[in-house]
C-alpha cells in the first residue's frame, strides 16, 4: 500500500495557512496538533486520514490550485510582504481568489512584465530551484545604447545581493 503522508509544513502551505518557512514555526510555537497531539518538526500527515488543527482551527488541503498571470507595473514589488509599506503585486491581486497565493521568481520594484502567482508550489519548485536549471529570458531595453564592456561583464557574470547571475 502507497504510503501518502506528506511533511507537515508542507501540507500546511498547500492548505493555504503559511509558507513552510512560517508553518515551520508555527509547528515550533506549539499552534499545530495533528490528530489532537502537539505537531512536532519533522511530522508527517495523511491528507485524507490525519486531523490538522492550528490553533484549534481545523485545517483542509486546498483542493485547487490557483494560478495568476499579472503584468507587473513599476513601483510594485515582487513579495508577498514589504517591510517599507511599498504596493506589493499580492496588493494588486488581493481579491483574485480565496487561496493563499504567492508570486514565483521575481522582479526588481522598477522593472515591468510578467510574472505568474499560484499556490502551487509543486510547480514554484520546478520553476524557481537551481537543481531543475530552467532557463529565464529577458526582455530588456535600456535608456542608453549598451557599451562592449558593459556586454562583457554581463556574460562573465555580476553579482548581486542574493548571489551572481551570469548571462547564457
Amino acid at each position: 500500500m502507497a504510503d501518502n503522508k506528506i511533511r507537515l509544513q508542507k501540507f500546511l502551505s498547500e492548505a493555504g495557512v503559511a509558507s513552510r518557512r512560517k508553518a515551520e514555526e508555527m509547528i515550533k510555537n506549539g499552534a499545530v496538533k495533528v490528530n489532537g497531539h502537539i505537531a512536532q518538526i519533522g511530522d508527517s500527515v495523511d491528507p485524507k486520514k490525519d486531523a490538522v488543527t492550528v490553533k484549534g482551527k481545523k485545517v483542509n488541503r486546498q483542493s485547487s490550485m490557483r494560478y495568476i498571470l499579472l503584468n507587473k507595473p513599476k513601483d510594485v514589488v515582487t513579495t508577498v510582504e514589504d517591510t517599507h509599506a511599498r504596493k506589493t503585486v499580492l496588493d494588486l491581486v488581493k481579491n483574485a481568489c480565496s487561496e493563499r497565493v504567492y508570486p514565483v521568481g521575481r522582479l526588481d520594484r522598477n522593472t515591468t512584465g510578467v510574472l505568474l502567482i499560484t499556490n502551487d508550489g509543486d510547480l514554484t519548485t520546478k520553476l524557481t530551484h537551481p537543481k531543475f536549471n530552467k532557463k529565464k529570458i529577458y526582455q530588456v531595453t535600456l535608456d542608453k545604447d549598451l557599451q562592449d564592456d558593459d556586454f562583457a561583464k554581463i556574460l562573465s557574470g555580476i553579482v548581486l545581493e542574493d548571489g551572481e547571475v551570469k548571462a547564457d
